[in-house]
């Protein structure tokens, strides 16, 4: 079996054999190879060292023997490495690399799997997220449809043994291939559940599946002792690489105004892991400084000093307490444990065999196949042509995954369809935690065709469980749609029980959105044009969508002074006072009720001109009012009422107000102040949350089982009662 060290040119390899066999009175161990860096004991072929056969190496300059060196010592290749493209392949890519870094890696990744299916992926409620077959689905393909729950219980099953098999590293290629089958599967099934460490997920499964990541800590390496623990240096460098993308461009999603204002991640400093910043620093500052600059800083430049073997271990600490935070910060399930087991990979490939674990050393593979490799040389020397080739465009289409991992993020010029105030769908980009997302209102209408004065409104969580197709044109396309079958199903069930066409029905509607949302701290405005039928409005991947409204930027420089003010102000009043800023276009009104929990409301303009027209039945003013910036009036409780602009500016507005509900329950509790405070590490409460997940997750798929062969009914919750608790 030819070694991993050949070379491209048939000639150089065969004389290389020929060095190797002239030179016997040289001991062959692992000391015999030239390592590319202190750090990295991955090993490189002989014919890298300078001989005579090779002259110019010996005579680089001055100049050229810096570059080199600063090249070694910067990423541990040598210049001659990206002299060409056959360089590139033989010298670098495919020089050989212990591989238990890379096996040790691959169980970790697959552990985390193991967890994160039940969890994150929604394995443990699997009856409430795809049970339901009125529920909406948001999948890219709009054709896509989910199978029954028994089958989705099924596909998650073998979803869940695949990732078993990654982490035993037994018959790994079925095993990756089963597991990023089903992975990929379940996440174009809903985009409403997609975030950027899911894809991570994919996308590390379907890079490990063309590894040779069970070469070492597996059972196939166990069950094939006679192969050779060395793998390829590609194995470690494309995986390398995508965690550079995901650190490296999320830095540079944050170099915005957004993002270095402080507006995406507000009052974040308050929890506890920022205590000690806080101390020093105060509030604002923590956010600003630490959450934000920090953080754009941090993922910026982490890789960069981890790939620097001065400044790794240093780098490696920042990196472990920043996904340490991440893990108590947000919930983000596996995401920053994942990234924790990868941190090894910069580190010397064969660090696993310090744990003095069972694994043969590698050295004794390598004797081997240079033993035998140097009989038979002018045949393998041929052989050799065809496998330098295969390489050749293993390596091309490499590159071009690189590339498109780098293109991917930026491709929404094209994409356009998919574009809101933010480009692109959320998960692909990159673009983690710069956009905080707040939706105050999310009105649907639905008008009957046949009798338009006939209005009825859908709660908005009555088809789906989140509201992430509010900020999405593409979902909210699909969500419309899904009413409407939704709506002709009831029709066609009412029809058939009531007989013929006795009963007054609804069959074909008109669905209007009327969603109000605000991001990074700005004014509450309507995100897609309420005047517009989403069942017959155009949408395509690649055009704008014309009936998504745009963000009003004439009042972005209100954040940092009259918003802050005044929201500091109205909060002062009292604990249970607060504020409400709205922005609205020209010709649209907003119909709002000021609910019986409220008093002392006020509406007050900020710019332009609006029309407060209250409602027909308040027998105590039924004219109209024209305010114009500064002026304020007082609202009744429990009282309809209707706010147009008018004028060609748009026009911003506040409502400020008392929540009597949150007043008299906060005085209700007061003699029962001494609550238990909050655990700082419920690590115990998330254990039993995961074991929890995972009892039902293995009920599920067995119920799936049971039903599949044998036709037994499956159990399924109800979400209304899983909410009720």
């Amino acid at each position: 079996m030819m070694g991993y060290y050949q070379l491209s040119s048939s000639s150089t390899q065969c004389s290389f054999f020929r060095d190797v066999v002239d030179r016997k009175q040289v001991p062959l161990s692992l000391s015999n190879f030239p390592m590319t860096t202190t750090e990295d004991t991955d090993l490189v072929d002989n014919s890298s060292a300078p001989t005579k056969a090779e002259p110019s190496c010996g005579q680089s300059d001055g100049v050229h023997a810096k570059v080199d060196s600063f090249l070694r010592a910067l990423t541990g290749h040598e210049l001659r490495c990206v002299t060409s493209f056959d360089a590139f392949v033989d010298r670098c890519m495919y020089r050989p690399a212990d591989g238990a870094a890379l096996g040790l890696a691959r169980a970790l990744f697959g552990l985390a799997m193991l967890i994160d299916i039940p969890e994150e992926r929604g394995g443990g409620d699997l009856d409430l997220r795809w049970g339901e077959p009125r529920d909406c689905r948001f999948p890219l393909i709009h054709s896509m449809q989910p199978p029954a729950l028994p089958r989705m219980g099924l596909i998650y099953g073998l979803m869940w043994l695949g990732a078993a098999g990654i982490m035993l590293g037994y018959r790994f290629r079925a095993s990756a291939t089963v597991f990023i089958g089903t992975y990929w599967y379940v996440f174009l099934l809903d985009k409403s559940a997609w975030n950027n460490h899911s894809y991570l997920y994919g996308l590390l499964g379907t890079i490990l599946l063309f590894t040779d990541a069970h070469r070492c800590w597996s059972i196939d390496a166990w069950r094939e002792r006679e192969r050779e623990q060395m793998v390829p240096f590609w194995n470690y460098f494309i995986l390398k690489f995508q965690f550079f993308v995901l650190y490296f461009l999320a830095g540079l999603k944050k170099l915005c105004r957004e993002w270095l204002s402080g507006y995406a991640m507000t009052n974040l400093s308050y929890h506890w892991v920022f205590f000690p910043f806080r101390v020093v620093l105060g509030p604002r500052l923590t956010d600003l400084l630490i959450v934000h600059w920090f953080g754009c800083l941090f993922d910026t430049t982490v890789v960069f000093f981890l790939i620097y073997a001065p400044t790794r271990k240093l780098a490696t600490v920042f990196a472990s307490a920043f996904h340490l935070m991440n893990s108590r910060l947000f919930h983000i399930g596996m995401f920053p444990w994942v990234c924790l087991t990868q941190l090894p990979l910069y580190y010397s490939f064969s660090w696993p065999r310090k744990l003095h674990l069972t694994c043969s050393p590698a050295a004794t593979v390598i004797e081997r196949s240079v033993h035998e490799d140097s009989h038979g040389k002018a045949e393998k020397c041929e052989k050799n042509k065809g496998r330098h080739q295969r390489r050749r465009w293993s390596m091309v289409t490499m590159l071009m995954y690189c590339v498109l991992q780098l293109f991917l993020p930026y491709s929404h010029f094209l994409t356009k369809g998919y574009n809101n105030w933010t480009n692109g769908l959320y998960g692909y980009s990159w673009d983690m935690m710069v956009h905080a997302w707040d939706t105050i209102m999310i009105g649907i209408r639905v008008v009957d065709l046949q009798d338009p004065e006939s209005v009825h409104y859908v709660e908005p969580y009555a088809f789906t469980d989140n509201d992430r197709w509010t900020k999405h044109a593409d979902m909210a396309v699909q969500f419309a749609r899904c009413i409407e079958r939704n709506i002709q199903q009831e029709t066609s069930n009412e029809r058939t029980h009531i007989g013929g066409n006795r009963a007054r029905t609804m069959a074909n509607v008109s669905v209007y959105f009327d969603i109000w949302c605000s991001m990074n701290g700005r004014f509450q405005q309507r995100i897609f044009d309420p005047n517009v039928d989403i069942l017959q409005a155009p949408w395509a991947p690649f055009d704008s969508v014309q009936w998504v409204l745009p963000l009003l930027h004439e009042f972005n420089g209100l954040r940092d002074t009259m918003i802050r003010r005044i929201t500091d102000e109205v909060l002062g009043w009292s604990n249970h006072s607060d504020v409400l800023f709205i922005a609205d276009f020209p010709g649209l009104t907003l119909r709002n009720f000021v609910g019986e929990d409220l008093y002392n409301v006020t509406l007050t303009v900020l710019k332009g001109t609006v029309r407060y027209q209250p409602s027909s039945d308040d027998e105590q003013d039924k004219a109209s009012t024209i305010l114009t910036e500064g002026e304020s009036i007082e609202l009744h409780s429990g009282s309809f009422h209707a706010i147009e602009t008018i004028g060609v500016e748009p026009s911003c507005y506040m409502y400020t107000y008392v929540n009597r509900t949150k007043e008299e329950d906060a005085w209700q509790k007061q003699p029962h102040l001494n609550v238990a405070p909050t655990k700082m590490l419920p690590l115990g409460e998330e254990f039993l949350h995961r074991w929890e997940n995972f009892v039902r997750f293995g009920q599920h798929v067995a119920n799936s089982l049971l039903y599949e062969l044998y036709g037994v009914p499956m159990p399924r919750r109800l979400k209304e009662l899983v909410a009720d608790g």
